[in-house]
C-alpha cells in the first residue's frame, strides 16, 4: 500500500507539546488555574486531553518565547470560561496588533476560516507558568 505525498500527514492526529523549564510548577498551573489533570505521565512529560485532543507539557531547559500563540481552545461562551478562570487566579493579556486590539481582555477578530461557518471570532489570551502563550476563541456565526 503506498499513500500519496498529499495525504500522509491529513490522516494523522495533531498535538501540542508545550514546554516547561519546572514540570511541578506547571502541573500546578494546569490543576489550580485551569482545572486539568493530566490523563497520563512518564518522566519529563505530563499528557492532558480536552475535547477528543491531547497536548503535553513536557521537561525542557528552553524557554517558551511567548509571542504567539501557542495552542488554543474553541469554546461556546468566552466570557463565561475567562470568568471562570479569572476568579482561578489567570491573568489575561492585553493584544494591539494589526487587525484587532483587546478590550476588557478581549478581542473582537473579523473574518473566520469559511469552513467554520463563522464570520469572525472572539478572543482572549494568557500565559502558563511557564510563559506559553495559550489562547481561548468562540467563534461569530
Amino acid at each position: 500500500m503506498s499513500a500519496k505525498s498529499g495525504d500522509i500527514l491529513a490522516r494523522g492526529r495533531v498535538a501540542t507539546r508545550l514546554p516547561a523549564q519546572d514540570l511541578d510548577r506547571a502541573r500546578r498551573f494546569y490543576a489550580e488555574q485551569l482545572g486539568l489533570e493530566p490523563v497520563d505521565e512518564r518522566p519529563g512529560g505530563l499528557l492532558y486531553r480536552c475535547g477528543g485532543t491531547e497536548f503535553a507539557v513536557f521537561a525542557s531547559t528552553g524557554a517558551s518565547p511567548g509571542t504567539f500563540t501557542q495552542m488554543g481552545w474553541e469554546v461556546d461562551d468566552l466570557e463565561a470560561v475567562v470568568s471562570a478562570l479569572r476568579q482561578r487566579g489567570v491573568a489575561f493579556e492585553d493584544v494591539d496588533v494589526p487587525g484587532f486590539r483587546t478590550r476588557d481582555k478581549i478581542a473582537e477578530i473579523d473574518g473566520n476560516y469559511p469552513s467554520k461557518g463563522a464570520r469572525g471570532e472572539r478572543a482572549a489570551w494568557f500565559r502558563d507558568s511557564e510563559g506559553n502563550l495559550l489562547g481561548i476563541g468562540e467563534p461569530v456565526v
